[in-house]
């Protein structure tokens, strides 16, 4: 990936909350499927999109013990719902509630991934999210070590889990209430 690439504008970006933006991929999250709102938010054609790593809407500012928990969930045959900022191929960045899912094969195979994005709670997003994910990066970025980091805020992830008595999910899916 280029500097360029990386680059951040500052700009966010809103759909409208009866669009749905859609993405498959393979195992290895390689895209096979993005919808127009996708290509829309992504600033990108549907075409340039397809054979992407789904990796390169990643904004540098997502902790990744998101996505860690994503990815271990996903592969694990379960889905997930997470708040999830993108960053745009032009740098600017959009909110989103993912809900993400495996797709199986007819013997019960793991073939690939299906998410489906709402606009979020903007609520939970600015009072609840925002902080926690800040919180959540400032951990991994005092760690010398990416390994330590990616481990002590996962630890501050599942400690705030815990605390609610909730399940993930229910956890995300009850912010607010």
């Amino acid at each position: 990936m280029t500097v360029q690439d990386q680059t951040l504008t500052g700009v966010e970006l809103f759909f409208d909350k009866d669009d749905v933006i859609v993405s498959k991929t393979d195992t290895k999250g390689i895209i096979t499927y993005a919808n127009s709102t996708f290509a829309k938010m992504a600033e990108i054609n549907r075409q340039g999109a397809i054979g992407k790593p789904h990796n390169f809407i990643r904004h540098p500012h997502m902790p990744r013990c998101i996505f860690k928990l994503l990815w271990d969930t996903i592969a694990n045959g379960k889905e997930i719902f997470a708040y999830v900022v993108n960053r745009s191929v032009k740098g600017n960045e959009y909110w989103v509630l993912a809900h993400v899912t495996p797709s199986f094969d007819g013997s019960g195979q793991i073939v690939g991934y299906h998410s489906n994005r709402r606009v979020p709670n903007r609520e939970v997003l600015e009072t609840i999210i925002q902080p926690l994910y800040k919180k959540l990066l400032e951990i991994e970025q005092d760690e010398i070590s990416p390994k330590t980091g990616l481990q002590k805020s996962t630890e501050e992830l599942n400690r705030i889990i815990e605390d609610s008595g909730k399940k993930y999910n229910h956890f995300i899916m009850t912010l607010g209430e």
